[in-house]
């Protein structure tokens, strides 16, 4: 059994473990790049689906990304309204459309694919309103590379893990645990801590009796001290 190999759990325990839990995975491009950009736009801070919904509108409505970038605001926000947030995230959109095609010419960003990472979300990070996240969404979900998109729960499990520090923020944590992970394994390692985090490492009320690495699992005591207590 791991817990009589080690006390605490490696990334290597996670890759192992958490694969047959709920992998296996197969990365294939969601979107361009660019649409990439717009759709995680529409993402941040609405549900998958209404995410999906508000691109689908937008792209149904305008066709191309040439004609979202040259619409109106008012007619953007129009087509996304059913997102959410479509008063902050219309502008952002158009904005971020235009400085893409100013600075190329073009909507076309494959040319990420062929700078080092580093210089690839640097690039991303320029643009109005992209921080450390979408820029890793981009290029880990529509480009393949090796870029670790951390959200509130892969933050979560990796702080109750012990492999992102207390006090190192989440727009931090994305390059501590790339330097971590394996390049090849950063996609999947991503996939099964979001789905860890959703199922079982839950935010209020983790289920440690359920999960594969409660044996080494460095928060799991404080948690069940805790349970002990609410169940008094």
């Amino acid at each position: 059994m791991p817990g009589e190999r080690k006390k605490r759990v490696a990334i290597a325990d996670v890759m192992l473990l958490l694969g047959p839990e709920y992998g296996p995975f197969e990365w294939e491009p969601r979107f361009d790049p660019a649409s990439e950009l717009v759709y995680t736009i529409l993402s941040q801070h609405t549900s998958d689906i209404n995410s999906e919904r508000a691109f689908k509108n937008l792209m149904a409505t305008f066709g191309s990304l040439e004609d979202i970038a040259s619409a109106s605001v008012g007619d953007i926000e129009d087509a996304i309204r059913m997102g959410g947030l479509a008063k902050v995230k219309a502008p952002r959109i158009k904005v971020v459309l235009n400085q893409v095609f100013e600075e190329l010419g073009s909507f076309d960003l494959m040319f990420l694919k062929k700078l080092p990472l580093d210089e690839a979300k640097a690039w991303l990070k320029r643009l109005d309103g992209i921080g450390p996240k979408t820029a890793a969404i981009i290029l880990c979900f529509s480009l393949g590379m090796p870029a670790m998109p951390v959200d509130t729960h892969i933050y979560r499990v990796s702080q109750r893990l012990g492999f992102v520090g207390k006090k190192i923020s989440v727009e931090k944590a994305h390059d501590v645990l790339e330097a971590k992970v394996e390049a090849e394994d950063v996609f999947d390692f991503h996939l099964y801590l979001i789905n860890h985090g959703r199922q079982v490492c839950k935010a209020l009320r983790p289920r440690c009796d359920r999960c594969v690495l409660a044996w080494g699992c460095p928060s799991r005591a404080a948690f069940e001290r805790k349970a002990k207590k609410t169940e008094k």
